[in-house]
């Protein structure tokens, strides 16, 4: 079997910046078992895999250890993916998708925008493992999928130092700190301390959390964040009530065929 795979970079319009994702189109599903390994082998954060229907594309998102229900880069990657090489026709890509439906626009300046459920976190008590995995200390945590921790500053969060090994059983994807930006409105960075990657480069799910966090907080409903890990991420976000929208560019980083 010949599969097409793409690996493009998202949130980013330069090459070797924002977050890398694998996209294989299908024509039908393969099985799960199959779709992981493809995933461990391509090692990186996600590989979103799409099977086109009458109207609308059915999306899946592997990490290389675990199927997940929602993944915001790896969708931008696949409707870049869609846009340039599946159906330039189109200006809005439809999703169905674990997290309902999803969709992806075409915007004027060459980003694109997704469409997403909100998740707004609610506040908690600071588990006293964060404490102990931190060299700063938060002044808040609220929790939906992921754990979103508010620091103090933008300083802050890029001088973070980290050891994750206490937060492991914890019940949240990612772990989260976040501050109010000096430049823009908020900035965050995202760890899994289950994956083989401890720190994501961009994140675009975990913003269905911040958008209206920061949303409230600052009383914007538009907003420019940025994820300052090493390659660094921009995403331009609207909170739109119950949905999120995030938008960024993507460029094209490999595309070829996998043989299996």
């Amino acid at each position: 079997m010949e599969l097409n795979i793409f690996q493009i970079d998202a949130f980013t319009d330069q090459v070797f910046g924002g977050n890398p994702a694998a996209v294989v189109p299908l024509k039908e599903w393969l099985d799960e078992k199959t779709m992981l390994k493809i995933a461990q082998e391509n090692n990186l954060a996600e590989t979103a895999y799409f099977v086109q229907r009458e109207d609308h594309f059915e999306i899946r998102w592997f990490m290389p250890h675990a199927e997940i229900d929602l993944c915001g880069h790896a969708t931008l990657a696949s409707a870049f993916v869609i846009f340039q090489f599946i159906d330039p026709s189109l200006d809005v890509v439809q999703f169905n998708s674990q997290s309902g439906p999803l969709s992806a626009k075409r915007l004027a300046n060459g980003s694109i925008q997704l469409d997403f459920p909100t998740r707004k976190p609610e506040p908690i008590t600071i588990p006293q493992e964060v404490f102990e995995s931190f060299n700063h200390k938060p002044l808040e945590a609220h929790a939906s999928r992921d754990l979103i921790l508010l620091f103090e500053s933008e300083d802050q969060i890029r001088s973070i130092e980290y050891e994750l090994n206490s937060l492991k059983h914890l019940p949240y994807l990612g772990i989260v700190p976040t501050a109010k930006g000096d430049s823009v409105d908020f900035v965050s960075r995202v760890f899994d301390a289950v994956a083989s990657m401890p720190e994501d480069p961009v994140t675009g799910s975990t913003h269905a959390s911040l958008i209206p966090f920061w949303s409230e907080r600052l009383g914007k409903k538009t907003l420019l964040a940025h994820q300052l890990s090493e390659r660094g991420g921009v995403l331009y976000c609207e909170h739109k009530g119950d949905r999120v929208h995030i938008a960024g560019h993507a460029v094209l980083y490999l595309k070829g065929k996998i043989f299996i």
